[in-house]
């Protein structure tokens, strides 16, 4: 299996993972009902540590279409090398740190994790021309 494969997959695995975490705090908090429910009533966003989770997935949910949409087209077009298997590892490692990193609140690190992979995906861009 292609190194790049495999990090679409666990990428895949890490967006399940933090879609079905934050749904954890809103539950325990409003109750089973609640989540059960239509959700009609508004309620105030989450704060805290469950806040930041559901933050990290929304960025989450921003920058894994843009990989995935690179990391497809180089596999389609056989541009694979060392340098898109390098941009591969590097999103998935830095989106995999990145959110127990924004779930305890630690700013600048977060920050530059989130750089790192924005960093893998314009390697996965660069291969493609």
């Amino acid at each position: 299996m292609k190194t790049e494969v495999l990090m679409l997959g666990l990428s895949v695995l890490l967006g399940l993972l933090q879609i079905l975490i934050p749904t954890l705090g809103p539950v325990s908090d409003r109750g089973l009902r609640w989540a059960m429910g239509p959700r009609d009533a508004i309620y105030p966003p989450m704060a805290g540590i469950w806040g930041r989770l559901d933050r990290a997935l929304r960025n989450f949910l921003e920058t894994f279409p843009l990989f995935a949409a690179c990391l497809l087209a180089v596999i389609v077009t056989g541009r694979s090398n060392a340098l898109t298997v390098l941009g591969a590892e590097l999103y998935f490692w830095a989106r995999l740190i990145y959110v127990p990193t924004y779930a305890l609140g630690i700013p600048v690190l977060r920050t530059l994790i989130w750089l790192v992979s924005v960093v893998g995906i314009l390697f996965l861009v660069a291969a493609l021309f």
